[in-house]
Formats: C-alpha cells, structure tokens, sequence
C-alpha cells in the first residue's frame, strides 16, 4: 500500500513540475521563431528540470536525405548522429508519428545503444504547423521504467504547444 502511495505522490509531483515548466518554456519563448533556438530552450529547460532525465534532445528529420533524422539541439553524453526511420526507439517514432515509451531499452528491437548506460527512453514525434514531421524528441534515463504515461503525455503538449503552431 505504501508503494501505491508513493508511486502517486511521485506522479503528482511530476505533474505538477511538468505543469510549471510548461508554463516556463511558453513564457521563455514567447515571440522566438528560430526553430533551432526553440530546440535547444526546450531540450535544456527540461533537462535541467527532471532528475530521471539522462539524455535530452531532438533527432531532426532531414531534408536532404528523406527517411533519415540527423542530431540536433540536445543535452547529454553523445548522441548518434544519424538514425534510419524504422531503426530503433526515435526511427519508430519517426516511422509511425507515435509516441514510444519504453521501459527497458534492452528489450526493444532493434534499439541503438548511443550511451550504454541508457535503461529506459520515451520518444515522441515532433510536428510543425503543417501536420509534418519534423524531428523526433528523444529522452533516456539511466534508470529502468523511468517513464510513464504522465511524461508521454506532457512531453506531446510541450512539443504540440512550441512546435506545431
């Protein structure tokens, strides 16, 4: 019964600190049109914000070679620098437009060992005005099933919010 307790009260707490730095983010780049610029606050604000973050950035679709994402603005150890759609937990992401929360990277197909001490990751796809992919948002945690339904669900406002109007 503790356990349950607890798992709420975590739940809430990260609710509400997802709440606050929404509103963060929404007041930071108020006016900013630079997409890049957006990428790198959002990547580094919400980084700083969550302790279970290991790795935070966005993987961009890129124009020049149709089907593939290239690393852009992020926070953390090295990222891969280029990663095929279909291909791991951010190409799913980028090959279905759904979010993808995983609780242990080692048992998805397929899944691309960037930083070995990756556990666990959630990627939600990143879209512009047009309703376009546009990069994929990826977030890894050095903890196994760091993520839930609460971070899947207010990562996909935050980015729908900065992105896709």
């Amino acid at each position: 019964m503790a356990e349950a307790f607890n798992d709420l009260t975590l739940s809430a707490d990260r609710e509400a600190r997802y709440a606050e730095v929404a509103a963060e983010i929404a007041a930071v780049l108020d006016g900013e049109p630079n997409r890049t610029a957006r990428m790198a606050t959002v990547a580094s604000m919400l980084a700083a914000s969550f302790d279970h973050y290991f790795w935070t950035g966005f993987y961009v679709v890129d124009p020049d070679k149709p089907g593939e994402l290239v690393v852009g603005p992020y926070q953390g150890t090295l990222g891969c620098l280029r990663i095929a759609f279909g291909r791991g937990v951010c190409g799913a992401a980028a090959a279905t437009g759904q979010t993808q929360l995983v609780p242990d990277v080692h048992a998805f197909p397929g899944h691309i060992a960037c930083d070995g001490r990756s556990q666990s990751e959630v990627v939600v796809p990143v879209f512009g005005p047009d309703g376009d992919l546009i990069a994929v948002f990826d977030v890894d945690s050095d903890q196994p099933a760091a993520f839930d339904a609460v971070d899947a669900r207010w990562l996909e406002q935050i980015l729908a919010s900065v992105f896709s109007r």
